[in-house]
């Protein structure tokens, strides 16, 4: 489905409104490394029957915290959440953000 950016505090609330479940995908703009887990974001995203998001941990410091204060996690970048509520139910971070790993986790969550 679509991949929407999240900018702001009052963006991740509102999808947190509306969605269940989230995939939240924090992505460096000057990280090699976070360029090809977001080429596999990309990847499973175009097989995915629910919209998924990501933020650039750059221009989008304030919500990149936030989500990582309020969860309880340790912000990394690049980094994937599967969200379930106020829970992260998945997460991980680097080489090990792939299509498989992103499709167990939906499916296992």
């Amino acid at each position: 489905m679509a991949i929407n950016k999240l900018s702001t505090l009052d963006d991740f609330s509102k999808i947190k409104n509306e969605n269940n479940k989230i995939l939240v995908f924090k992505n460096s703009t000057t990280c090699p490394i976070s360029a090809q887990a977001f080429e596999e974001f990309e990847k499973f995203a175009e097989d995915y029957d629910q919209d998924v998001y990501y933020l650039n941990v750059q221009e989008a410091r304030p919500l990149s915290n936030d989500i990582a204060e309020s969860y309880g996690v340790k912000h990394q970048s690049p980094q994937a959440l599967l969200i379930d509520g106020e829970n992260v139910v998945w997460n991980d971070s680097h080489w090990r953000i792939t299509y498989t790993s992103l499709n167990d986790a939906v499916k296992k969550n």
